[in-house]
Formats: structure tokens, C-alpha cells, sequence
């Protein structure tokens, strides 16, 4: 081996040497952060896993199903209307003389409210009368004689049709006299008078109306589809702005005829309204109570998830969602009967209803009871 290959060789085992010292120097510190990148990595793949398996479970809202009782109810406005109205007037024309009522008081039938001028019926009527006393003493004597045949058949006949004649003539005047007293058709109250004595009146002159207020009637309608639950004598409640109070009555008529424009039925009913608290045309909101059910189970319609099978709901189970067909019953405004499907002490879900399928994971972020309650009155 030459000096200069014994040189070589000399460097390169040096050379190695300090290799391997570098790297027992370095080899610890080397693993270290080596470890550490592992571990990052490692924590990193564990939290996305984490929050992957978050963002899975879906969080809902829902309530545990109680007996409620729930009314098949049906709310509709109306108006209060008098059970008789009318607006008085004279059948005749003349002069306004008297005047006896007092306005917005009480009157009772056939009691006389205005009178008009009849001084010339009047004096008619005299003379009448007056030619009927001598007439009725000439049918008299001439009903004598005929009976003793001391005149003929047709001469008592003329006289007796002279007679009948006077006496068709003085009723004639009598009605011609009543015409010229305005009386009241009816017991109820009179409003405003709308002429004074003196004034001309004429069969188109408005002298003041007449309400009758006791009973009132309830004027309403309902869907065409409760047209044979509605009858004579069926309970109906009603409540009033500013009065607190329900007031009840009794269906007296229903139209035979469906309005076709609305589809509805018109229906009258009769409240008794004896201390006349209450005032014709007034706002009214009526509630019809059809049916009513104990221990019912009753869910919002917006929980329902309609198919072309049928109805379907989504329950709480052991963490999961568990999908439930429905037989529905009874509707209202805001829920609805489960006649098949659901049992008391079943958790619904009431939120995040398009997100929710078969056996997936739920958590439940508000947990309520049914407080659901028909009430029977509007």
C-alpha cells in the first residue's frame, strides 16, 4: 500500500467516525421531534374524527306525550240582529197631531205612537152613523109588515140592502180612520223619531222603528261539511269585545241552502237576553262544539310528515330516532288527533323535521310535557 492509499484510508475512517458520533449525539433529540409530529398528527385525526361524529347527531326539540282532552271546535264570527224590526210609517197620508211615545222607550203591542189628522173621517163617520139609526128603524118596520104580508118581498129587500149598504160604508171609514194611528206591531223598543207634530207625513215617511230585543238572535256560518251536525235546539257559545263573559244559545233554524260563493251554511241561534244587556248588530265570535275526547293524544300538525302512504312522525328512543306511522283523528287550527301510532310517555320531535331519518342519532336541546288543552269556548 502506498503512502498516499494509507493517507485515503486514514480520512475515510475519520470521516466515518465523526458520522456515527453526529449521529449519537443528534439520534435523541431527532426521535423526540419526531414523536412530537406523530402525536400532532395523531391528535389531529382524533379531533376531526370527534368532530365529524358531533356534527352527525342532530339536535331536536320535542315533548312527552300526555292525555289531553280535545274538542272538535269550530270558531266563526257573527252578528247580534233583533228578533223582530220593523220601520213605522203611516198607511196614509196627513198632518202629524200627536205624538205619544217617548223615544227609546218601551212599548207594548198595539199601543198608539203618532196620530194624523182624520177630523173629516171623523164627521164622515157621524153622518154614517147617523143614517144608520134611521136605517136600522126602517128594516125594523118593514121587517114588520113583511111578516104580516102587508108589503112585498122586494121592497123590504131594498130596504135592507140600503141598510147593509150604510153599515159597509161606515167600516170602510173606521179602517180609513186607523190608518191614521200608528200603532206598534209588537212589544220592544222605539229608537229615534225622525218627525215632529205638525209635519206632513206620507206612506214613505220614516216616523221611527221599532226593535225588539229580547229574545236576540246569533247570526253565523259554518263549513259545508258540518251541514247534518247542526240542528234545531244545538248549544252554541259566543263571546263579545270589551265583556267578559260567555254567553250561550240555542240554534233555532239552518238555512237549507249552501251559500256557493262561500261554501258555508248560514245558521241562526236565539240567546234569551232578558235584562237586555246586550245590543242588536253587534260583533260576536261564535264557537260550535261538535265532539269532545278524554285522554286523547294531541300533536302539532307541524310535527306530521305527510306521504303518499299516509302520516308519519319521528319519536326519541334510546338516543335515535324510530319513524312511526299514524291513524289520524279529530283537526284544529293547531293540532291534531293520533288515534293509531302513538302511546302516552312517547317523546315526539317537534324540531329539525326535514334533517330527521330511521336510526339516526339525536340530542334533545329542550324536553317540554304536552300542554295542550282544547278549550270549548271561543
Amino acid at each position: 500500500m502506498t503512502a498516499i492509499s494509507k493517507k485515503r484510508f486514514r480520512m475515510y475512517r475519520i470521516a466515518i467516525l465523526i458520522v456515527v458520533l453526529l449521529g449519537i449525539i443528534f439520534y435523541p433529540k431527532l426521535k423526540l421531534l419526531f414523536q412530537a409530529d406523530q402525536g400532532k398528527k395523531s391528535g389531529s385525526s382524533t379531533a376531526n374524527q370527534n368532530l365529524r361524529n358531533k356534527e352527525q347527531i342532530l339536535l331536536a326539540s320535542g315533548y312527552i306525550i300526555e292525555p289531553v282532552t280535545m274538542n272538535e271546535l269550530i270558531k266563526s264570527t257573527g252578528t247580534l240582529i233583533p228578533d223582530e224590526e220593523v220601520e213605522l210609517s203611516f198607511e196614509t197620508s196627513g198632518k202629524v197631531v200627536s205624538i205619544f211615545f217617548t223615544e227609546g222607550s218601551h212599548v207594548k203591542k198595539g199601543e198608539l205612537l203618532a196620530k194624523i189628522n182624520d177630523k173629516p173621517l171623523q164627521a164622515q163617520l157621524l153622518k154614517l152613523q147617523a143614517q144608520l139609526k134611521l136605517s136600522l128603524d126602517r128594516e125594523f118596520r118593514q121587517r114588520q109588515l113583511l111578516e104580516s104580508d102587508a108589503i112585498s118581498r122586494e121592497s123590504y129587500d131594498q130596504t135592507a140592502t140600503e141598510l147593509q149598504s150604510i153599515e159597509a160604508d161606515i167600516m170602510l171609514i173606521e179602517a180609513r180612520i186607523s190608518e191614521t194611528e200608528l200603532r206598534a206591531p209588537f212589544d220592544g223598543l222605539v229608537g229615534l223619531r225622525m218627525i215632529s207634530e205638525g209635519a206632513y207625513a206620507t206612506t214613505q215617511t220614516r216616523i221611527v222603528s221599532l226593535v225588539k230585543t229580547s229574545p236576540l238572535k246569533v247570526e253565523f256560518s259554518i263549513p259545508e261539511r258540518y251541514a247534518g251536525k247542526v240542528s234545531p235546539g244545538f248549544p252554541i257559545s259566543f263571546v263579545i269585545d270589551g265583556v267578559q263573559k260567555t254567553f250561550q244559545a240555542k240554534v233555532y233554524a239552518v238555512d237549507p241552502k249552501v251559500d256557493q260563493e262561500t261554501r258555508t251554511i248560514a245558521v241562526r241561534a236565539l240567546y234569551p237576553n232578558r235584562n237586555e244587556e246586550l245590543k242588536p248588530g253587534r260583533f260576536v265570535s261564535v264557537g260550535v262544539l261538535f265532539s269532545e275526547r278524554d285522554s286523547a293524544i294531541a300533536i302539532p300538525s307541524e310535527a306530521v310528515i305527510p306521504e303518499m302512504e299516509g302520516e308519519k312522525v319521528y319519536i326519541y328512543k334510546n338516543g335515535i330516532t324510530e319513524e312511526v306511522k299514524l291513524t289520524l283523528g279529530l283537526r284544529t287550527e293547531s293540532h291534531v288527533e293520533v288515534i293509531k301510532g302513538l302511546h302516552f310517555g312517547d317523546t315526539l320531535l317537534t324540531t329539525a323535521i326535514l334533517q330527521l331519518r330511521q336510526n339516526i342519532p339525536i340530542r334533545l336541546d329542550t324536553l317540554i310535557r304536552n300542554s295542550y288543552q282544547e278549550k270549548s269556548l271561543p
